[in-house]
């Protein structure tokens, strides 16, 4: 990096820094904050400033490089491969996340090396690696300030890092929020876990957090009350929103493999300064405002909001927000979008969003054709930088692009290169296994 770039981002970190005294804050469904929230809470940001990357754009080449290589990879095996040697690679990954594990018949007994794989901005995420495996045998949700052992809740309040894995299938309906101490891995490979007809997951003033491979669904707001959100520490929460994920001021995220629909809220949000958030091969169906990215204009802090939104299938009956940005630096790439009835991509706020080989297609209605939705006027929004490269447009769906063209900062773009990040026309496949995966031990995922 020039050292003119690193003095423009210094610059730009102290005057969000300037900002945070000043702007009204989110409360996140916390009553009150004592004087551990409130520690939490400066820590978080603190943690948050440093995982924001002051060279966005080179992180979003790396991804479309990896893309790229991926496909290079796969013509070299079908072309200079006979069959009967494809067989030990012959997995049903189509995607450089996916091809990282899946292809592992022994992923059952190597499960820690998912936390190898996330790619994008939430890429330094690691999960509950680095701790013990903790098995929930127990679906139950009934105790709110003594979580029984063997249920999720008292996993994921553990302080130390944990991997946390199920005996068996499960529907767990949440009494009241979900909330996670840093460090944790939700992994529900091999079997079928579903969050359902209840609370969702709150992943508040944390870092570190992975979620992969369940069903969350029918998601409700609850009373709130006296919430224990760690060993050491309950608080009082006020009602919940009814979010199936909440992201709240945290950091190195990873959302991956999971099947989401039919909540009271959204389905992710990521709010109060996050950053550094991958959500990746996920199904989203059924539903209204899908994903939040930023929650107010007057949040300056979301300025450093950077999430890489990938390989993911918006699916039948979704409405708006696919996602909703706000402030921050948002990569958008190779997910697959069908007939939503408002808009598929907005904003406010200034965002940047690069969309690249994305998919389009749009319903029959010809009011919901146009792909982006800004809220600002015209003068406002064509500063704004809102780039399309090599996505596929289909049934009269189209793109409004806005602000500068994309500097590529590791490999520009060239009619040799161009798809680094794969064409539109591949998000289908690209997808194909998006959601939660009905994984059986001892056979390739």
């Amino acid at each position: 990096m020039s050292s003119s770039n690193h003095t423009m981002s210094t610059l730009l970190l102290l005057c969000i820094l300037s900002f945070v005294a000043l702007m009204p804050k989110s409360r996140g469904a916390i009553a009150e904050y004592d004087d551990y929230l409130l520690k939490r809470a400066e820590e978080s940001y603190e943690e948050s400033l440093k995982a924001f990357d002051p060279n966005p754009e080179k992180l979003a080449d790396e991804l479309n490089e990896q893309v790229g290589m991926m496909h290079n990879h796969r013509t070299l095996i079908s072309e200079n491969v006979t069959r009967r040697h494809l067989k030990q690679d012959d997995c049903k990954a189509t995607n450089p996340i996916d091809r990282c594990w899946r292809c592992d018949p022994n992923w059952f007994k190597n499960r820690k090396s998912l936390a190898d794989c996330a790619r994008g901005f939430g890429h330094r995420t690691t999960g509950g690696r680095d701790g013990k495996y903790y098995v929930v045998t127990d679906p139950s949700d009934e105790d709110m300030d003594k979580p029984k052992p063997g249920t999720i809740r008292h996993a994921v309040i553990q302080p130390q890092p944990l991997w946390i894995i199920f005996n068996h299938s499960m529907v767990i309906r949440l009494k009241e929020e979900l909330i996670f101490a840093s460090d944790k891995t939700i992994d529900g490979r091999g079997v079928q876990v579903h969050i359902a007809g209840g609370a969702g997951l709150t992943l508040q003033f944390v870092h570190n957090v992975i979620i992969h491979n369940i069903w969350i669904h029918n998601i409700v707001p609850t009373s709130g009350g006296m919430i224990r959100d760690a060993v050491a520490h309950i608080g009082l929460r006020t009602r919940s929103d009814g979010d199936a994920i909440s992201v709240f001021s945290s950091n190195n995220i990873w959302i991956d493999h999971v099947s989401l629909s039919k909540a009271s809220d959204g389905l992710i949000d990521v709010i109060e300064g996050s950053t550094a958030v991958t959500i990746s091969n996920c199904k989203f169906n059924h539903h209204d405002a899908v994903m939040l990215l930023g929650a107010h204009d007057s949040d300056t802090k979301d300025s450093i909001m950077q999430v890489t939104v990938a390989f993911n299938r918006f699916g039948e009956g979704l409405v708006q927000r696919m996602p909703r940005c706000r402030w921050g630096f948002f990569h958008v790439i190779n997910n697959d979008y069908s007939k939503w009835r408002m808009y598929a991509i907005g904003g406010s706020a200034h965002p940047t969003i690069i969309s690249q080989g994305n998919r389009f297609k749009a319903s029959n209605n010809p009011n919901t054709k146009q792909v982006t939705k800004r809220e600002a006027t015209e003068n406002e929004w064509k500063k704004w930088q809102w780039r399309s490269e090599g996505d596929k447009f289909v049934n009269g769906a189209y793109f409004s692009e806005s602000g500068p063209k994309i500097k590529h900062t590791r490999n520009p773009f060239t009619k040799k290169n161009f798809i680094k990040f794969r064409p539109g026309s591949y998000a289908g496949r690209l997808t194909r296994y998006a959601g939660a995966l009905k994984c059986r031990a001892g056979k390739l995922c």
